[in-house]
């Protein structure tokens, strides 16, 4: 906690339920609870499960010129996004390489709010910002209460009128328990879910009044690690935990491009002239690995950083790894050699108490299609 500069007003309820709060971002962040994480995991995946991820960066970027900085701070058209829909995009640096990920908010015609993780987004878009008509704020008094899993609709429901008409990726203001809030069709965690973005002087009170009035539906509190086992069947990558900041290159420095990391989807199709964008086009078929899923023998789950091997040669480092009880089944998210991330390559992942026999398997594990998390109705 020592390098903790931000704070939730929820930390007297992560404290109650065994949390050390552990810093992530400059956040005190509930990495533990007193109880088994596969509980929570189990809640998401089947019912729903509420969590504190206030954590995460919101930015607001408000002014004639807002549109214009985000268009060349992105990877995404933001032309295409109205007021009311948000879109995932990318940063970059000048050598093309990733260097934070983020939702795009649009709150107005200039008007918008970037949330992001432990990247340096903020203080890139601090950076662009000068000598253009527009302003950026740092905003840690909002809050994010993430509600995910299949019945956060029917809990919401009951509370916020036309909350089922409201599609993946948009947002919508409105009141929850007389509190004004803005509710928002996304998460980190492949399941249908909502996050709650209220004032952090609001937080406590909406986020007891969801586990109580939630508590029938199977509504349980859960912890912000429980997202690990979450995003890796979903293939939801996590800065720098994926990244060659953690796992460099030798002679290298850090960053990945995002045909390595299978993110080249947030670029607009046409889009040029963001940061980093002709690199990021000339870098295309140069990858030196790929962004791959690995299936193990058994129930043992892979360490995290266990490295890969085919043949005697090492191929690749697991980055995180999960046993699912609910499918019976080990796997991992993988930084493997291009040769390698091809469906049911043989591998071998050398954990440090023995090794596990393994095979590449394509991403993401649940749900491929993404009709859970896009679903109408």
């Amino acid at each position: 906690m020592t390098v903790s500069w931000r704070f939730s007003t929820l930390a007297d309820r992560h404290r109650a339920l065994g949390s050390k709060l552990e810093d992530w971002s400059g956040m005190g962040t509930a990495w533990t609870y007193e109880k088994d994480a596969n509980e929570e995991y189990i809640a998401i995946r089947t019912k729903a499960g509420l969590m504190d991820v206030s954590g995460l960066k919101k930015v607001h970027v408000n002014g004639p010129h807002a549109s214009h900085l985000l268009d060349l701070a992105t990877t995404r058209d933001v032309e295409k996004i109205y007021p009311g829909k948000s879109a995932y995009a990318c940063m970059l640096n000048e050598a093309g390489k990733f260097t934070d990920d983020c939702i795009l908010y649009r709150m107005g015609p200039n008007s918008w709010m970037v949330v992001h993780g432990s990247g340096t987004g903020h203080e890139e878009l601090t950076r662009a910002a000068m000598g253009r008509d527009v302003s950026i704020r740092f905003d840690d008094n909002l809050h994010d209460l993430s509600l995910q899993g299949p019945v956060a609709v029917d809990f919401l429901a009951k509370h916020v009128p036309g909350i089922r008409d409201l599609n993946y990726f948009h947002h919508m203001q409105t009141r929850l328990f007389g509190f004004p809030v803005m509710i928002s069709r996304t998460g980190y965690t492949g399941e249908r879910g909502y996050e709650i973005f209220c004032r952090g002087q609001d937080a406590p009170v909406i986020w007891d009044a969801i586990l109580e009035d939630g508590a029938d539906l199977g509504i349980i509190p859960t912890r912000f690690t429980t997202l690990d086992m979450l995003r890796v069947e979903s293939y939801l990558l996590f800065y720098p935990y994926d990244n060659s900041q953690k796992y460099p290159f030798e002679n290298e420095g850090p960053g990945d491009t995002l045909w390595e990391l299978g993110l080249d989807f947030t670029v607009s199709p046409g889009k040029t002239g963001f940061r980093g964008a002709e690199e990021h086009y000339r870098l295309r078929g140069k990858e030196r690995f790929k962004i791959f899923g690995v299936l193990l023998e058994g129930e043992q789950p892979a360490d995290e950083g266990a490295p890969v091997y085919r043949d005697g040669k090492k191929v690749g480092v697991v980055t995180c790894a999960m046993y699912s009880p609910l499918v019976k089944k080990s796997m991992g998210i993988a930084r493997l050699d291009v040769d390698c991330a091809v469906q049911g390559t043989p591998l071998e992942i050398h954990n440090q108490n023995g090794k596990i026999m393994a095979v590449a398997h394509t991403l993401p594990f649940d749900d491929p299609k993404k009709l859970k998390r896009t679903a109408k109705g």
